[in-house]
C-alpha cells in the first residue's frame, strides 16, 4: 500500500469519527456515565452497543446539545419505555393503579375475617 493511499484511509478514518461524535448518541455518550437509567446495569467499551439514548419527550428531532433530552437505557428498559409509551398513546393511560379502563371488581377475601371465624 503506498504511503499516500495510507494517509487518505487515516484521514477518512478521522472525517468519519468527527462526523458520529457530531451524532446525539455520541454526544449523549459523552456527557452521561455508561449506566442505565431504570435499571442501573453498568456499561463498557465491550457491551457498550447495549446502551441506547432515549428522548424523553419521544421526539427524535429534539435534540438540545445540553442532553435535557435524553437519557441512556439499555435495550430492554428501553423497549419496555416504548411499549409503555405505545399503551398510553393507544388506551390513553399509563397502566397501573391509576389506569381508567375496566377494574375488577370481584374481592375474593372480601369476607375472609368471618370465614375464619367460622371454623374455629
Amino acid at each position: 500500500m503506498s504511503q499516500n493511499k495510507a494517509h487518505q484511509i487515516v484521514a477518512e478514518a478521522r472525517r468519519s469519527k468527527e462526523e458520529r461524535e457530531k451524532g446525539y448518541r455520541e454526544q449523549a455518550l459523552k456527557l452521561f456515565p455508561w449506566i442505565c437509567g431504570r435499571c442501573a446495569r453498568e456499561f463498557d467499551h465491550k457491551n457498550l452497543r447495549e446502551l441506547t439514548v432515549h428522548h424523553t419527550d419521544h421526539n427524535h428531532d429534539n435534540n438540545p446539545a445540553d442532553g435535557s433530552n435524553w437519557e441512556l437505557l439499555c435495550l430492554y428498559c428501553h423497549d419496555n419505555e416504548h411499549q409503555r409509551y405505545e399503551e398510553q398513546t393507544r388506551y390513553g393511560s399509563k397502566g397501573g393503579a391509576e389506569s381508567k379502563g375496566p377494574q375488577a371488581t370481584f374481592s375474593p377475601f372480601a369476607d375472609l375475617k368471618s370465614m375464619l371465624q367460622k371454623s374455629k
